[in-house]
C-alpha cells in the first residue's frame, strides 16, 4: 500500500499491523517521518519505506520506477486538494494495479475527482472518503 501525506502514518501503520506486507509512507514533515520511523520501530512493523519529501515528486519517482499499489491513500490537507487535484489525476492511475483502491479524504465540501471509477463517497461531519478503483 502508499500512504500519500502520511502525517503520522496512522492508517499505513495500522494496515501492517493487520497484515499488509509493505507500505510506503510518503510524508514533506521530517518530524513527522522520524515519529513514524519510530512508530515502526517501537510496533516492530517490517516491510515499511519512509520517503521524506513533496508528495507529487515522491509520486513521479515512483511511477518511474514501475511501482505499482493495490491500494493508495490520500490524505491531503484540506485546503490544497485544489494544488495536488490535477498531479494526483495524472499519477495515481498509474500507480495503481488493476483492481486497486485509491482512498480520498478531503474536507466534506469537496467531492473529489479522478480519472478512476468512483466506488463510494461518504460524509463523516468536516471530511469526506472518497473510494475510487481501477
Amino acid at each position: 500500500m502508499l500512504d500519500v501525506f502520511a502525517g503520522s502514518g496512522a492508517m499505513g501503520l495500522e494496515a501492517l499491523s493487520r497484515g499488509a506486507s509493505r507500505c510506503v509512507f510518503v510524508e514533506c514533515d521530517r518530524e513527522a517521518c522520524r515519529v513514524i520511523e519510530r512508530n515502526l520501530e517501537q510496533l516492530r512493523l517490517t516491510g515499511a519505506i519512509v520517503i521524506c519529501q513533496d508528495a507529487v515528486r515522491a509520486l513521479r519517482e515512483e511511477r518511474a520506477r514501475g511501482r505499482r499499489y493495490d491500494l493508495v491513500l490520500v490524505d491531503p490537507p484540506y485546503e490544497e486538494w485544489e494544488r495536488y487535484a490535477e498531479p494526483l489525476s495524472e499519477l495515481l492511475p498509474e500507480l495503481l494495479e488493476q483492481g486497486g483502491l485509491a482512498v480520498a479524504e478531503t474536507s466534506a465540501r469537496v467531492a473529489p475527482e479522478l480519472p478512476l471509477d468512483l466506488v463510494t463517497t461518504r460524509r463523516y461531519g468536516s471530511a469526506r472518503i472518497t473510494v475510487f478503483s481501477r
